[in-house]
């Protein structure tokens, strides 16, 4: 029998999940894809509104270009919270035995009730047997993610599957008709 380790999320020690307001993690596992196809998808920011249109507007590229790279800034709006500026914490493509790995950070300045603080991650692994692991986890802070921790269904859930779902559809060259939140996906 062999054993088969998994990468984990590295955490900044202000979001560590089970501290913060909200937590969410999606993960999906998909055969006949490579982290390569995957990281091509997500990397490209330019790309996310094909596959994860309904939840995705307003996205401004770093100066740098499309792909994100550490210390790159891009601009996007998601879930119902304006334009948020977003600094690349982490950015490391896939590679053999390696996952990829990439993360923001995201800040809404205002008021106690409107101010969030939010710490997204993925990783993207081969495995063994053509198979790849797309893993997505964010940590928020704020009383706005606290209401959305609470509301049911879990938007938060359900929209970073509806990404991974459109991530995999999009790698495969096909598009969802439908999302887990119940909208038409653009076409």
């Amino acid at each position: 029998m062999s054993n088969h380790q998994q990468s984990a999320i590295i955490w900044p020690e202000k979001y560590l999940p089970g501290t913060t307001d909200n937590y969410t993690s999606n993960e999906t596992i998909a055969p006949g894809l490579t982290a390569a196809q995957i990281w091509a998808k997500l990397n490209d920011i330019t790309q996310w509104s094909t596959y994860y249109g309904h939840n995705v507007e307003q996205i401004t590229p770093p100066s740098s270009g499309p792909h994100l790279k550490k210390g790159d800034v891009f601009k996007f709006s998601t879930f119902g919270f304006p334009v948020l500026e977003c600094p690349v914490m982490e950015s490391m493509p896939p590679e053999k035995g390696q996952a990829g790995r990439l993360a923001w950070s995201a800040k809404l300045e205002g008021s106690e009730e409107e101010a969030a603080d939010v710490y997204h991650a993925w990783l993207v692994e081969d495995l063994p047997g053509g198979r790849v692991r797309i893993l997505t986890q964010e940590s928020q802070i704020g009383k706005p993610c606290a209401a959305l921790a609470e509301a049911r269904p879990n938007k938060m859930l359900l929209g970073h599957q509806d990404w991974l779902d459109g991530l995999v559809a999009a790698a495969r060259g096909q598009k969802l008709k439908e999302t887990n939140l119940g909208s038409v996906e653009k076409k």
